[in-house]
């Protein structure tokens, strides 16, 4: 198969690296602050179990804040995951080569739903990373505690616990100001954090900002310069649609009265702007609010937590400045855009009691409600035809994309009723174990449907086909789990087990109707370029993983090496296959042989349940190396290895990161802390034919930062990407951020999404 040749050959492999530590204690003895009382920190994150989970280390947070405005990337490090780009705020994150919908991501204990075609507006983009306290990641093996319609895994993202003033005080008041600029894109944010408290009542506020242009490659990464619109060009090395603004919003009041504590928070976000290099389509609006409250407390017999959410989206997609906006010549029907809006409402509720059976067992039993709506509708362009000539020069009666509405999914409908129960178990010094049943029942449906008109591109017999169908659609799905902990010694600690998870498909994967290839291309949720056409028939996934992880560690945890090696047999893995079509369809592209054989270029798809496999190793350490005048050096590394295939097929699983490295040399002195990184990823060569993803070249990054904090103070600064290397993202997708993207193959096929060119950053944090 003839592939785009590469941007750059550099492979991953000894990369001699000249590190000279530059950064010194230029500040020594300054107090401008003086330190706060200390304060009982009661309302704590919540109370997900420790067993077979990985936190993000605070002091990783606190870097990667610096550097970025996409919470997703506050993971980079962690291991297993991988961070496949979208939009500046709104990356999607992969375990073990699942991604997206596959994983159970928890912000504030809410299991939030992306509500877009594209989606582009995953759980994570509602969390600003300076509201971000704590990050957890479940990967493969997950308990049922915390699992639940997902195969790949859990990440649980909390934003700050409230706080009350110490037993006694008559009042805390605190906050937090902070901002930071990025060279590349022009980037800036400013978050702020006020709290004022008594013993029993914490009232906090947040508020984040922030705002991009388009970034630069480090090169020119195409040959081409045009956007579609008159007057408009991007140079070869801008990055088109890469620009955005939000602003972000959250108060908390909490109430404690010894171990009980009631908490409510309501977040608003709003983006005006959110443009996207490998989506068709740019994010023209989003709003959401959200509404979350807790109950916690503890009893004779053990804890319990319960928890209901509310959450409602307005989200709107149209052409970006980057894109073609105009469709159409005059005279005829010109086509001012392609309006698209989507709103959901996301009302949900957990209970679950930890019941303390005996000093070593624990029985924790639960339930879980969610009830889902999403109405997904095009508005037709343009608005009103009168006036409007057709090709004979006559009034016209319809154009491509008018005179109806095209409802994409109409009142969708996913409702999903849980139970679970575990048990755990601390049998000796040495062994505990973990097992764990969950049963769900999730019931999927949706409204009769219309496309944009009854004469062009075979709308009408394609959503006749769909209406005429029963599309209700009920599955019973089991987790189980089985996990076992042992202490050889104070040095090694192994972990492993199995387990059984089961996912639904997502309203778009099972309705996603029309097989015209315009309204395919607007479905697609994974940035390849291509279109997707759903299958209301599809099963459930459901994936059994083993797993084990060996920790070898010296007694005071100054070194350490963690090996995880899992293995995934995913059952009625939802994969996609080239769009058959019908006699009926007038789209040549999902009709037969011209989509079936296409090669180098964009393709129709359609989701189909296949069998899969996924199996790798990940690696992370850390070591000291010594301990001197000019501070303590140490080392820390990190090596990430997946391998997917379809076994029906073949074929590779699509957006599977390649080989990949990371090694830092850590120098810390004082209230210093710096960093000289190397990045290491592999050639992306083991690729999805059926999707005709795009080849990658392996590269190598260097970056510096560096850190200083005393007492409420803190610096963050650095460099990435020093030598302003031109690379390909491997799980960023297809570049189709600028030019005519509304037709299929109306732009060039074969150019993966670059990755950053040098950038410079910093940033300043005060606590008050």
């Amino acid at each position: 198969m003839a592939r785009r040749q590469p941007t750059t050959s550099l492979r991953p492999g000894p990369v001699p690296v000249t590190v000279l530590m530059l950064l010194a204690p230029l500040i020594a003895g300054a107090e401008t602050a003086q330190k706060l009382p200390p304060v009982t920190v009661t309302g704590e994150a919540e109370a997900l179990e420790a067993f077979g989970g990985s936190p993000v280390r605070e002091q990783d947070l606190a870097a990667r804040r610096a550097a970025t405005s996409d919470t997703a990337r506050l993971l980079a490090d962690a291991p297993g995951v991988a961070v496949n780009a979208a939009g500046g705020i709104s990356s999607l994150l992969s375990l073990h080569g699942l991604a997206d919908d596959r994983l159970r991501i928890l912000v504030d204990g809410m299991s939030l739903i992306s509500a877009c075609p594209n989606h582009m507006n995953p759980p994570l983009s509602y969390l600003d990373p300076a509201q971000v306290e704590s990050i957890k990641v479940w990967a493969g093996l997950t308990p049922v505690s915390v699992g639940g319609d997902a195969i790949g895994g859990t990440i649980a993202v909390e934003s700050a616990a409230p706080e009350f003033a110490k037993d006694g005080a008559q009042r805390l008041t605190k906050g937090e100001i902070g901002g930071g600029y990025r060279s590349n894109g022009d980037a800036y944010r400013g978050h702020v954090s006020v709290t004022q408290a008594s013993e029993n009542i914490s009232l906090r506020y947040d508020g984040a900002y922030a705002q991009s242009d388009n970034y630069e490659a480090g090169g020119d990464f195409k040959n081409f310069t045009a956007t579609g619109r008159p007057g408009q060009d991007l140079p070869r090395d801008e990055v088109g649609s890469t620009a955005y603004e939000v602003h972000s919003h959250q108060l908390g009041l909490a109430f404690k009265d010894g171990e009980q504590l009631i908490e409510a928070r309501a977040g608003y976000q709003d983006i005006p702007e959110q443009n996207y290099p490998n989506q068709r389509m740019d994010m023209v609006d989003n709003t959401e609010y959200r509404f979350n409250l807790r109950y916690r407390n503890r009893y004779q017999w053990g804890r319990l937590d319960a928890r209901a959410y509310y959450e409602d989206v307005d989200h709107k997609m149209d052409f970006g400045d980057d894109k073609q906006f105009i469709y159409g010549a005059a005279p005829g029907i010109v086509a001012p855009g392609m309006p698209m809006e989507t709103e959901s409402q996301n009302i949900g509720a957990r209970l679950m009691g930890s019941i303390d059976l005996s000093e070593a067992d624990i029985l924790r039993l639960g339930g879980e409600y969610q009830r889902y709506r999403l109405d997904d509708w095009w508005p037709p362009s343009p608005a009103d035809l009168t006036g409007m000539l057709n090709a004979d020069g006559e009034p016209a009666t319809f154009g491509g994309m008018a005179p109806n509405i095209f409802w994409n999914v109409n009142d969708g409908q996913r409702d999903r009723m849980a139970v679970f129960a575990e048990w755990e178990r601390t049998i000796d010094a040495q062994w505990s174990t973990l097992l764990g049943g969950r049963y769900e029942r999730v019931t999927t449906d949706t409204g009769p449907v219309q496309g944009y008109n009854d004469m062009s591109a075979g709308y009408a017999q394609s959503a006749a086909v769909f209406n005429a169908e029963d599309r209700e659609r009920n599955d019973d799905n089991i987790d189980l789990a089985a996990l076992a902990r042992y202490r050889i010694d104070p040095t090694m600690d192994l972990e492993f087990g199995y387990a059984m998870k089961t996912r639904s498909p997502n309203l778009y994967e099972r309705y996603a109707w029309s097989q015209n290839a315009m309204a395919a291309i607007m479905n697609n949720f994974v940035g390849d370029g291509n279109g997707y056409v759903g299958n209301p028939d599809l099963d459930p996934e459901t994936a059994h993983t083993v797993s084990a992880s060996f920790d070898w560690h010296s007694a005071d945890h100054a070194r350490g090496l963690k090996v995880t090696p899992f293995y995934t047999y995913v059952t009625d893995y939802i994969d996609a296959q080239r769009c058959a079509g019908s006699g009926m369809m007038m789209n040549a592209l999902c009709a037969g042989p011209a989509n079936d054989m296409a090669r180098d270029q964009f393709v129709v798809l359609e989701y189909v349940n296949e069998t899969a496999v996924l199996y790798g190793v990940d690696l992370s350490g850390y070591l000291p190396l010594a301990d001197t005048t000019l501070g303590a050096f140490g080392v820390k590394g990190l090596v990430n290895y997946t391998k997917g295939e379809n076994r029906d097929t073949d074929d590779g699983l699509y957006n599977i990161m390649p080989l990949n490295a990371k090694v830092a040399l850590t120098h810390a002195q004082g209230p210093w802390d710096n960093a000289v990184e190397v990045v290491m990823v592999d050639a992306k060569d083991d690729l999805s034919d059926v999707r005709n993803e795009i080849e990658t070249a392996g590269y190598a990054l260097l970056n510096l930062r560096g850190g200083y904090e005393r007492q409420q103070v803190r610096f963050d600064f650095g460099v990435e990407n020093l030598f302003d290397t031109l690379y390909d993202l491997p799980t960023g997708g297809a570049y189709v951020g600028q030019g005519t993207t509304m037709g299929i193959n109306s732009i060039p096929w074969g150019i993966a999404v670059p990755g950053l060119g040098r950038t410079i950053y910093a940033a300043a944090t005060l606590k008050f």
